[in-house]
C-alpha cells in the first residue's frame, strides 16, 4: 500500500504552512518549537484535550455494535459458564456484521478528529471479532469480513496508523468526560471499552491515563530545551540544570505510578482475561484483511504500552540508547543483543502521526551532547538518568509479576481453570509479541549506558 510519508500526512493535518514552519525549526531561524503543532497540548500533553465524539450519521452502525459487544461477547478461548451461555449472541454479533453495508470512509469529512474516532471503534470492533472466535486449528487464517477490513485499512490509511488496536486506542482516545465542563483529569473521565468488562481492566487503562498525565508535565522541559537560543551561555546552562532537577521527581512519581498497580490490577486477571483481547496477528492464525489487495503487508502486532509517546519522549530527551547505535560503557552483554533491539523504532508505527514528527523533531537537538562540554550539568543529567533507570528496574518487576510468572499458570476458575486456554509455546511474551524479560532488562540497561562517567 502506497502510504504516504509522516511529513506529508502531518502536513495535510495540520496544514502546510504551519507544518512547514515546524519542519524548518532550525534553532538558529527564531521559529519556537512548539507542541501544539504536533497534537500535544501542555496542559494533558499526548491526551487530546477534549474526548473524541461519536461517530453519527450512517457510521453509528459502528458506534452501536461497539456498544453491544461487551454484553454479548467473551474470549473464544473462555470456557467458562458465562461464556458457554453467550456463545449464540455472540455468533448473531458477528454474523450481523458480516452482513453491513461497506461503509465508503471519505463521508466521515476532514476533520482529524472523526477519523481517530473511526480508527478507535473499528480496530475495537476488529478486536472483538476476531478474539470472542471459537478456537481455530494452528495455521488456520482469520478472515475479517469486508464490511470490517475495507474501511478499518482505509481510515488506517488515511492517518498512517496500522489497522490493529493501538495504545492511542484504548488509552489515549479510549474515554469521555464525566462532567464536560470540568477539565481532563482522572476522576472526570470515564472508559468507554473494557473488552472484558473487569475492574482490572478499567485500573490498568486509569493507570495508563495517570502516567500520561503526569509525563505531560516534562512537555515544558523539553520545549524550553528545544526553544534555547544558546547552549552555549550561562543562563541557557542554568536552565537546564534546573529543568533536570524538576524532572527527577516526574519520572519518580511515574515509578509510583507503575507500582501501583500492584494495589488494584489483579495480574492473574490481567493476564488471562484482558491482554488476550489486545493480541495481534501471528504465524499460527495470520489475519487475512477480506477485500484488500493480498499484497498488501501491515503491521500488526497489537497494542502495548511501548507505544506511549511521552515515554519515548523522555528517552530522546536523555538520548537513551535502545539501538546500540552509539559506542557506550558498560558494552551491551550478549543477552542485550539478543533482545530486539529495534523495538522502539517498531513502536512509533503505532502512534499517531503528528506524535511520531513530535520526536523525530525533539531528535533534533542533544541534550547528552551539551552535558559532555558542560561538566556542571553532568550531576543533574546523570540524576535524571538514574531516576529512569529506577523505573525500568521496576517495570521489570512489573513485568515478571504480570506476564512471566502468570505465563506458567492456568486461566482463573470463572474462565474454565485449566480446561480454558490450550497451553501455548512462549506466552511469556508482550502484547507485541516480544519476550518480556530480554526486552525489559536490555532496556534498563539501555538507560544505565546513558550515564556519564567522570
Amino acid at each position: 500500500m502506497n502510504v504516504s510519508s509522516p511529513v506529508h500526512i502531518v502536513g495535510r493535518l495540520l496544514g502546510e504552512t504551519a507544518y512547514r514552519s515546524t519542519r524548518s525549526n532550525s534553532l538558529s531561524s527564531g521559529q519556537p518549537f512548539s507542541g501544539r503543532l504536533f497534537d500535544v497540548d501542555p496542559v494533558t500533553g499526548f491526551i487530546p484535550a477534549q474526548p473524541l465524539s461519536r461517530l453519527t450519521g450512517e457510521f453509528s452502525l459502528w458506534e452501536d455494535a461497539l456498544g453491544d459487544a461487551s454484553r454479548v461477547l467473551k474470549l473464544g478461548e473462555d470456557k467458562g459458564e458465562e461464556a458457554q451461555a453467550k456463545r449464540t449472541a455472540g455468533e448473531r454479533w458477528r454474523q450481523q456484521l458480516r452482513t453491513w453495508p461497506v461503509l465508503d470512509v471519505a463521508r466521515l469529512g476532514d476533520k482529524r478528529t472523526r477519523w481517530r474516532r473511526a480508527h478507535y471503534v473499528l480496530a475495537c470492533l476488529m478486536h472483538y471479532y476476531i478474539h470472542s472466535l471459537p478456537p481455530q486449528p494452528a495455521g488456520t487464517a482469520i478472515i475479517i469480513p469486508k464490511p470490517l477490513a475495507v474501511p478499518m485499512v482505509e481510515v488506517s490509511k488515511k492517518i498512517d496508523m496500522p489497522p490493529i488496536l493501538t495504545f492511542a486506542d484504548i488509552v489515549l482516545w479510549n474515554w469521555e468526560l464525566v462532567n464536560p465542563n470540568e477539565p481532563v483529569s482522572l476522576d472526570n473521565i470515564r472508559f468507554l471499552t473494557l473488552f472484558s468488562g473487569t475492574e482490572t481492566e478499567r485500573n490498568f487503562y486509569a493507570l495508563s491515563l495517570a502516567a500520561e498525565l503526569k509525563g505531560a508535565e516534562m512537555v515544558e522541559i523539553f520545549e524550553r530545551f528545544m526553544n534555547l537560543p544558546c547552549l552555549t551561555d550561562r543562563t541557557a546552562v542554568a536552565t537546564v540544570a534546573r529543568d533536570l532537577e524538576r524532572i527527577v521527581p516526574i519520572i519518580n512519581e511515574l515509578s509510583d505510578i507503575l507500582q501501583g498497580a500492584r494495589s488494584n490490577i489483579d495480574p492473574h486477571i490481567f493476564y488471562w482475561a484482558v491482554r488476550a483481547w489486545w493480541d495481534g496477528s501471528d504465524a499460527s492464525r495470520p489475519w487475512v484483511f477480506e477485500g484488500v489487495s493480498p499484497y498488501t503487508s501491515f503491521e500488526l502486532g497489537g497494542a502495548s504500552a511501548g507505544q506511549s509517546s511521552v515515554m519515548h519522549a523522555l528517552d530522546i530527551y536523555l538520548d537513551v540508547d535502545h539501538a546500540l547505535k552509539h559506542p557506550r560503557q558498560p558494552s551491551p552483554s550478549p543477552e542485550n543483543r539478543r533482545a530486539d533491539t529495534r523495538f522502539m523504532e517498531k513502536m512509533r508505527r503505532y502512534m499517531p502521526v503528528e506524535h511520531r514528527a513530535y520526536l523525530t523533531q525533539l531528535q533534533t537537538r542533544s541534550l547528552r551532547d551539551l552535558v559532555q562540554r558542560t561538566p556542571s550539568l553532568r550531576g543533574p543529567y546523570n540524576a535524571a538518568v538514574e531516576a529512569l533507570k529506577k523505573f525500568r528496574d521496576g517495570h521489570i518487576r512489573i513485568g515478571t509479576l504480570y506476564i512471566i510468572s502468570q505465563a506458567r499458570s492456568v486461566p482463573p476458575a470463572f474462565m474454565g481453570g485449566s480446561e480454558a486456554f490450550s497451553r501455548k509455546d512462549e506466552r511469556s511474551k508482550g502484547t507485541g509479541g516480544n519476550p518480556v524479560g530480554p526486552l525489559l532488562k536490555a532496556g534498563r540497561d539501555a538507560t544505565q549506558r546513558a550515564i556519564l562517567k567522570d
